[in-house]
């Protein structure tokens, strides 16, 4: 028996606009209709909201870890089922787990627990992102030197089949390390290539995105930067049409002003979207963990190597919404960010967007964009600690 209710007494934000008077009916975890609450049907088990917004789960394209786990150190299905346990917690209802720069046998296990993970149904688990191993030495940020190097015929074909098997598949790559056919094969595979990593000039960035690559990894971060006769891989990111880019926006990788002139930059665009490039202690109290062999703090909001280095974030992305309102982003701007245009950018089409027929992942918020409930297609979800 499939279990039938309608959310109410909350604002609506459907991926694109915010709504009065709406109501969500939910039923064996679709969202069944989306109508005008006075019009809902006799019999329909209501749930009252009180107040805030009603909104899609939020879309992550960028968790290397969460729950106390890491992806890196267990690529398993049993540890992907506990980083999207916490995330969801945490309002992420969808997530692509990432691995960063490793051992080939580390990537090949990777995809081959990511693969059963989705064969057999683990909520949240929409794909998979591979941060490296292809990238750049000289912005290599927290991952290990040793296991960066230049894409190989043996490496392509590992993608190229990774691709077949997987719903969704980013490759986060620099341009130094890879050659324009090798982007172009994996594009033509439906690989979604991001450029990030990398000391590129804009002019190689651009042919980069001339031959299929189409997002960019956390934008600003390890990277070459926006000069005025240098333009680098970020003014490449913030002047091409059609290029999505991740921010984290925790006022720490990228400052409030830096993060102000990308979203006016990308005003026309939309490109921009929000990741959390969560660790190991999202949705857990861990106060440190290791990474590649390297001992990583948290403390005062930023997860940092013994050198000071950055090693990811810790944020989660209705932190990042919030401060984007704080930066002065309109409401529907700042939770498409968090929703509908990750969706978009990776090809996820089930999920971002609240209409009927989709999956019912939903996150309820107070007016302060707080988080007091999350249903992952249809079920009530434990809030994570945040």
């Amino acid at each position: 028996m499939k279990t039938r209710f309608a959310l109410t007494g909350a604002q609506v934000f459907d991926g694109r606009d915010l709504h009065d008077g709406i109501a969500v009916v939910v039923a064996g975890g679709q969202i069944e209709a989306v109508l005008p609450e006075d019009q809902l049907p006799a019999g329909v088990t209501r749930v009252a909201l009180d107040g805030g917004i009603l909104c899609p789960g939020f879309v992550d394209l960028q968790v290397n870890g969460g729950g106390g786990v890491l992806f890196n150190d267990a690529p398993e299905v049993a540890v992907l089922e506990r980083m999207a346990r916490a995330h969801a917690g945490l309002g992420a209802t969808t997530i692509l787990p990432t691995l960063i720069s490793d051992v080939p046998d580390r990537t090949r296990a990777a995809i081959d627990a990511v693969a059963l993970a989705v064969a057999q149904g683990v909520p949240g688990i929409g794909g998979l992102h591979l941060e490296g191993p292809h990238l750049a030495l000289s912005r290599k940020g927290a991952h290990e030197p040793g296991c960066i190097r230049v894409m190989q015929a043996a490496d392509l074909e590992l993608l190229l089949e990774a691709a077949k098997r997987l719903p969704v598949l980013i490759v986060t790559l620099a341009p130094e390390a890879v050659s324009l056919e090798q982007i172009a094969a994996l594009a033509q595979a439906g690989v979604v290539v991001s450029l990030g990593h990398s000391d590129c000039s804009c002019e190689q960035a651009r042919a980069a995105f001339g031959a299929g690559a189409r997002m960019v990894t956390h934008l600003f971060n390890a990277m070459s930067q926006l000069g005025s006769r240098a333009p680098g891989l970020v003014g490449a990111a913030l002047s091409e049409q059609g290029i999505a880019a991740g921010v984290i926006a925790d006022l720490v990788h990228v400052q409030g002003p830096a993060l102000q002139v990308a979203l006016a930059a990308d005003a026309m665009r939309a490109g921009l979207f929000l990741v959390s490039d969560a660790m190991a202690p999202a949705g857990s109290d861990l106060a440190s963990f290791t990474l590649t062999g390297q001992r990583v703090t948290r403390a005062g909001g930023t997860l940092r190597l013994n050198d000071g280095t950055l090693a990811g974030a810790d944020l989660d992305l209705a932190r990042a919404v919030r401060n984007l309102l704080g930066l002065g982003v309109p409401v529907a701007q700042a939770l498409a960010m968090a929703t509908i245009r990750p969706a978009r950018a990776a090809g996820l089409g089930h999920a971002g967007f609240l209409c009927a027929g989709a999956d019912a992942d939903l996150v309820h918020m107070n007016e302060r964009l707080e988080l007091k409930a999350v249903w992952q297609k249809g079920q009530a979800v434990a809030l994570s600690p945040s």
